[in-house]
């Protein structure tokens, strides 16, 4: 179904909006939903294509799986090491993490760095939790809670999982959905010149990026490439676009070129209007 559009025409409140997101809920969970308005294209900052391309390229994800060394188990312990403060005063600062990680073969505990513990802390892990954490990087993923807190309560919305087999240390295919403007963003350079005054125009007034032709270019290049070696999967998500009479001709142009690239995801219009002029 990639590269079709479709248009939905109807007042408002008739329910534009939910068909366009029962569409991407169908396609499945990890499929890109990106809504906009037609009114978004017009800025003084950014040219009404690339706009354009932006939002085509939210909506077009990328499953990308990789193998990683990983330390995976059940969490048995999280204790912060607290130290006293380097530069004086009462309040005390972590210098390290103690975690303690199980499976079913064994058991490891491990002295993470205080940056680790801030990331434990943001994906709110807690005793019971599987988790891993990457060997190369300190990403650190909560997967579920372990199947054996499962009868705590009657009712609740907790996804339990298995306790991990193998070795605590272990290699482990891990799969990361991004989407193509995810990588554009990545790649992309700020703009502006590298004197004082520059620099502070761009800290006072930051202005967006635009993400040049050529950069998307090798990054499709990449992204062909890593799909024909089987690392990645592409997703075509769905862009949906309300208040479609806003576009002018030139959009409309570039519309239809972009929906006959390869890399094009499912289009809905919507718009309250009858016939109108482009």
């Amino acid at each position: 179904m990639a590269g079709r559009a479709v248009l939905l025409a109807g007042p408002p409140g008739t329910g534009k909006t939910a068909i366009a997101l029962a569409v991407s809920q169908e396609l499945g969970v990890k499929v890109p939903f990106c809504p906009m308005v037609g009114s978004e294209v017009y800025s003084s900052e950014v040219k009404k294509t690339s706009v354009l391309m932006e939002n085509f390229r939210r909506a077009i994800g990328l499953k990308i799986k990789e193998v990683k060394e990983v330390y995976e188990g059940v969490c048995t312990e999280l204790t912060p090491e607290e130290t006293e403060n380097a530069f004086g005063g009462y309040q005390k600062t972590i210098s390290h993490v103690v975690i303690g990680l199980k499976t079913s073969k064994g058991s490891k505990q491990l002295k993470l760095d205080p940056t680790i513990y801030d990331a434990i802390m943001k994906e709110k892990i807690s005793v019971g939790d599987v988790i891993y954490i990457e060997s190369s990087s300190g990403a650190v993923k909560r997967v579920g809670r372990h199947d054996a807190y499962a009868h705590e309560f009657d009712l609740e919305a907790e996804e339990y999982v298995p306790m991990p087999k193998g070795d605590v240390h272990k290699k482990r295919e891990i799969v990361q959905d991004v989407t193509l403007h995810d990588l554009d963003m990545a790649n992309a350079k700020p703009v502006g010149g590298q004197d004082v005054l520059s620099m502070m125009d761009q800290l006072m007034k930051p202005k967006k990026t635009e993400i040049t032709d050529k950069l998307r270019k090798e990054i499709n290049k990449v992204v062909d490439k890593y799909i024909d070696q089987g690392v990645a999967e592409l997703v075509p998500g769905v862009l949906f676009i309300d208040e479609v009479h806003m576009l002018d001709i030139e959009t409309f142009t570039y519309l239809h070129r972009a929906l006959e690239s390869s890399f094009a995801p499912i289009v809905i219009f919507a718009t309250n209007r009858g016939i109108c002029t482009i």
